[in-house]
């Protein structure tokens, strides 16, 4: 029987042109570091310090660990220094970018009616953000104000997608079962095939239907996920 829903957010629960995105995102971000290191090498050490995220697969060692190792070396500064000028960023900031996103009309209405038919919600975002602007982001998408079970985070995550390390943590949070699971997801590579392979239902958040259908248990627009859910066949 399914128990959770598992939604990504950018792009699936959110819209956004992601180059679009970060290129703003950056811009704003180096300004806050512009006493310490001039823009272009901020972006540099800060992708740097993300993709040691992304490869990351020490257990011991959270994603905001691992982002301070690697990035706090080649500032020189300690994580406590440069977390605030962060934090001071997501708090005064970020909230300029929301114009580079779009609300998904479907979304809303698919969070109350998972939360009425008695799922346990979670945002499953690959967690390379802080909790500060993921929580953000889902005020953006007009769908903030929900108890979800888990929302994956930079702080609370110890594994990033396409990871298959990635679901099997959030099993282990929410205390499932694979099969007792749904992943809803745009993203074929992240979403869709490691979440396949530890056994969660899936469901591909898109309009093709080119590539081999083995993996994607089910497959459409959010629209079609939402008449999906209030079927009530998702069991």
């Amino acid at each position: 029987m399914l128990k959770a829903l598992l939604f990504d957010l950018d792009n699936t629960l959110l819209s956004s042109d992601v180059k679009t995105f970060m290129g703003h995102y950056f811009r704003i971000l180096a300004s806050k570091f512009a006493h310490l290191v001039p823009p272009d090498e901020l972006v540099k050490q800060i992708m740097s310090s993300t993709k040691a995220v992304i490869d990351n697969l020490d257990p011991t060692k959270t994603n905001w660990d691992v982002f301070f190792e690697s990035f706090s070396p080649k500032i020189g500064r300690s994580p406590e220094e440069l977390w605030p000028i962060f934090k001071d960023f997501y708090v005064h900031d970020f909230e300029k970018l929301r114009i580079y996103t779009e609300v998904k009309p479907e979304a809303r209405p698919i969070m109350e009616e998972a939360f009425a038919r008695g799922f346990e919600v979670v945002i499953a975002t690959n967690p390379l953000f802080p909790e500060i602007a993921v929580r953000q982001r889902l005020k953006w998408a007009e769908v903030g104000d929900f108890d979800y079970k888990l929302i994956t985070t930079l702080e609370n995550m110890h594994f990033c997608k396409p990871h298959v390390e990635y679901y099997e943590e959030i099993l282990e949070k929410i205390s499932c079962q694979a099969q007792e699971c749904m992943m809803v997801g745009n993203d074929f590579e992240e979403d869709i095939v490691p979440a396949s392979e530890v056994g969660i239902k899936t469901f591909w958040v898109t309009e093709k239907s080119r590539y081999a259908m083995d993996k994607a248990g089910f497959y459409g627009s959010l629209a079609d996920f939402k008449r999906l859910l209030e079927s009530g066949k998702l069991i």
